[in-house]
């Protein structure tokens, strides 16, 4: 019998990843060469595999270029409206694999590097993966990123240009940038000055903003391809660098120490990531970062608006009536709230508009989407920071919210509870700037990111939906298949394709013809198959890693997402916790064996998430370790989990763990990576769970637990754990263990503070799912006895994930918020004459 394909050798064949002409494989190797030698000053004698990685990457990059020039001549000579993604977070991953892969250059450079002698996977490992995000909503700006290449809006038929914003950022704990970045160009030509502090002077020509402190921003650009239709849009990301006479005085006077200290403070702007996204901090250094993006980003747009031919520099257009027609200018989540009195502010100060046609134009140009309705999430910054950081803008919040509550007071005369309910401002203790609130008032359209999640939002801010219906959307989040299929399951993509074709690469929905092949003993054996191929590639990265010996056979259970209490890591503690003591109760019973997984990160500042990894740490050392259990249960955290983890990890499970609080998860993009890589789901109704449910058929999924409705009663009711606690003894014998220090025995005490949450201030109400949670992991355990049953569930998740892909999310943007059409048009190669 033939020994199975590697995942290595199975990504050779598909066809996919395009020829491996003989030119092609020629060229590759002659260029690698000439990098090697005349870019990184090495010869085969010296050069390390970093070196190598690099000498590909340049390689490669230089298939870009040509192509990213072409796509900027062409949106100039087309002068199409520009789409401008803001956000503080651009969660990439790697950018080699994916790059070869939209180009279709994956085949040749395979069979180059071979030639060479060396091994392509080894080469893509030395990448790291860039460090511009925390979690889902860095990712998902990442999902849209590579999708507005793919399916660029167009306007008057012509593509139209995108630009993502965001700011560099270098970390010393995830110093991914310490050997450079070959993907990325400083554009030093295009520094802009940001200012901050300062105060207000008003003439009676308008207002100035005077003495304030100038920080340079200092864009690098990285190409963003899509699939092989030759354009590549831009992400343009923001340094911050200290003036040269940044207190030149001092320097000279003998302050050389201040000096230097106050150029680093400066240059601080971008050298750290916040390291949350779903909890709000309110630190001043957050605000400035925060205003440094928008505030450079917009004087790009101003700048590309004004200048209309292609590398001039002459003020062509100063008609800013027509800004909303050349600019949407997309707000993800309240980060860039401040570009709304930062586009007032231009257009009143600088380009002496009016207040009510620029409040229009400023309108008709922001959009905002919501990620989390969370109470800790949401952004609500101090009046007094603002009036020390950012005078001049805290005038502009007060008059839009004056005019605001003035709108709202003559629709709704003598109702003062509204007005306050509705203010920009929050009165009361400390006064403080709801930023979700200002960029309500300030865009055009308001989105949730799945429809449950939409629905909330609008009863969240009632107010604001009664007076204004038109501006909510839902614009459910998408994962890109490219990324999420072809490149990190190379093996179910090319079973894909051998029954339905390859189209489903650029049109997902086209997935649902494997319902066809529902009941094929074959198909469900290639699904099988691909599957058991990525558990054992898998299972040998983690003893490798972990050196906990894994059972390929066994269910792999995974939970990968930042950790958090309404996430419910600690749910799938308790089921854990119960499993291990009913097979330590009947040893000898026929137990579905179980690798179970959990990965994610924890906010450095978040004391009781970092706790939830101290369980999960503390239960994986008792259950691996007991000879009673075996190998048929074993617990893994899965550390420093990032997006190149995710691509080996998620082809790899069987089980996919959404098991957050009805109410509480915005979306969800994880949830539909392992849908679509052939996982089963088992989880509550929330996020993009219930449509998925409705995708796949709802007997499909393992759904269970508490709806939003029943979530709300028990809110009503009062939630009392203790109730629980006392009537279930598998969970009153799974909480004395944990208090009583049986997984912690060095330190009995350890965990009382989780214990204690949980009993009496736990608000996502963990106790109250265990029931029902723990009976329908029994039906998962029976399922997964019956392998063709549940390979058949995995087709019917896989044909339905067409809605799930970024292209349909880009696509109701870009036609329903940015009022563009997207198109699938290619622009010719730059070797192409006609």
């Amino acid at each position: 019998m033939s020994k199975p394909l590697s995942d290595h050798d199975r990504r050779k064949q598909i066809s996919v990843r395009g020829l491996a002409g003989i030119e092609n494989v020629s060229d590759l190797k002659q260029n690698f060469n000439r990098h090697l030698h005349f870019t990184l000053v090495k010869d085969r004698n010296v050069a390390t595999k970093r070196d190598y990685y690099f000498a590909l990457a340049n390689t490669v990059r230089d298939h870009l270029i040509g192509r990213w020039i072409r796509t900027q001549q062409y949106y100039y000579e087309k002068d199409p409206k520009r789409v401008y993604y803001i956000s503080l977070e651009f969660y990439m991953g790697r950018t080699l694999q994916n790059t070869m892969v939209n180009l279709g250059l994956e085949n040749a450079c395979d069979e180059a590097m071979y030639q060479l002698g060396l091994e392509m996977e080894e080469l893509e490992d030395m990448e790291e993966d860039a460090g511009l995000g925390n979690g889902g909503l860095g990712r998902l700006a990442g999902e849209h990123l590579f999708m507005l290449s793919q399916k660029p809006p167009a306007n008057e038929q012509f593509s139209a240009s995108i630009q993502m914003c965001g700011f560099t950022q270098v970390e010393e704990a995830d110093d991914w940038l310490r050997y450079g970045n070959p993907w990325e160009k400083a554009r030093p030509e295009y520094m802009r000055p940001v200012h901050f502090y300062g105060r207000t002077e008003h003439h009676p020509d308008g207002v100035k903003w005077v003495d304030t402190q100038v920080v340079l921003a200092l864009p690098y650009d990285t190409p963003i391809p899509g699939y092989r239709n030759n354009i590549v849009n831009t992400m343009r990301l923001w340094s911050a660098k200290a003036p040269c006479e940044f207190n030149l005085k001092d320097f000279n006077v003998g302050g050389y120490i201040q000096a230097v200290l106050d150029r680093n403070l400066a240059e601080n702007i971008s050298r750290v990531l916040y390291p949350n996204d779903n909890f709000f901090e309110g630190k001043e250094l957050r605000l400035k970062q925060e205003y440094f993006v928008v505030s450079a980003t917009l004087q790009d747009i101003i700048r590309r608006f004004k200048v209309s031919k292609f590398g001039s520099r002459e003020i062509a257009r100063t008609d800013f009536s027509k800004l909303p027609d050349k600019v949407a200018i997309q707000l993800n989540d309240t980060h860039p709230a401040m570009a709304i009195p930062e586009l007032m502010r231009v257009l009143v100060d600088e380009e002496k508009l009016n207040w009510e046609t620029a409040w229009d134009i400023c309108v008709r140009t922001c959009a905002y989407t919501n990620h989390t309705v969370l109470p800790e999430a949401l952004e609500r910054w101090p009046v007094e920071l603002f009036a020390h950081l950012l005078p001049r803008h805290l005038e502009i919040v007060y008059e839009i919210n004056r005019r605001h509550l003035e709108r709202v007071a003559a629709k709704y005369p003598g109702d003062v509870d509204r007005l306050r309910r509705m203010s920009l401002i929050e009165e009361g203790g400390q006064k403080r700037i709801n930023m979700a609130h200002l960029c309500i008032v300030g865009s055009h359209a308001v989105n949730g990111v799945a429809q449950i999640h939409s629905d909330i939002l609008k009863a969240t801010v009632y107010d604001f939906y009664e007076m204004e219906p038109h501006k909510f959307q839902n614009k459910t989040n998408g994962i890109t298949p490219r990324r999420w299929l072809v490149m990190c399951n190379p093996g179910l993509a090319e079973v894909i394709a051998e029954r339905i074709g390859e189209d489903f690469i650029r049109d997902l929905d086209q997935l649902r013809n494997l319902i066809k092949f529902v009941n094929d003993e074959a198909f469900i054996r290639d699904i099988a198959k691909v599957k058991q191929e990525n558990k054992m590639k898998f299972a040998v990265h983690l003893e490798e890693h972990y050196k906990v010996k894994i059972n390929p056979n066994s269910m792999f259970d995974v939970q990968v997402k930042r950790i958090h209490e309404y996430k419910r890591q600690l749910l799938n503690c308790l089921h854990i916790i119960t499993y291990y003591n009913r097979i330590k109760k009947d040893p000898n019973k026929q137990w579905t064996p179980r690798t179970i997984m959990i990965g994610g990160k924890a906010a450095p500042g978040y004391h009781t998430a970092k706790m939830i990894i101290r369980l999960i740490t503390a239960i994986g050392e008792v259950v691996n370790n007991d000879p009673v259990v075996g190998d048929r249960l074993k617990v893994i955290f899965l550390e420093n989990y990032r997006v190149t983890l995710a691509e080996k990890g998620i082809p790899a499970a069987d089980l996919s763990e959404q098991i957050s609080t009805a109410g509480t998860e915005a979306s969800g993009t994880g949830n539909m990576k392992f849908m679509l890589n052939g996982a089963l789901t088992i989880g509550t109704m929330d996020g993009a769970n219930v449509e998925m449910a409705e995708e796949a058929g709802e007997e499909n999924l393992f759904i269970f637990g508490m709806r939003v409705d029943d979530v709300e009663a028990l809110d009503k009711r009062g939630y009392h754990a203790e109730e629980y606690y006392n009537r279930l003894p598998e969970l009153k014998q799974a909480i004395d263990q944990i208090a009583g220090g049986f997984f912690s025995p060095k330190q009995p005490d350890l965990f009382k503070e989780i214990v204690n949450m949980l009993m009496h201030h736990d608000r996502f109400k963990v106790f109250a799912d265990y029931e029902d949670y723990i009976k329908c992991q029994e039906k998962v355990n029976a399922l997964y006895k019956n392998p063709k049953e549940w390979t058949k569930k995995v087709i019917y998740n896989i044909a339905g994930c067409g809605k799930f892909s970024s292209d349909r999310t880009i696509a109701q943007y870009a036609r329903e918020i940015w009022g563009v059409e997207p198109t699938l048009e290619k622009i010719p190669a730059p070797d192409d004459k006609h």
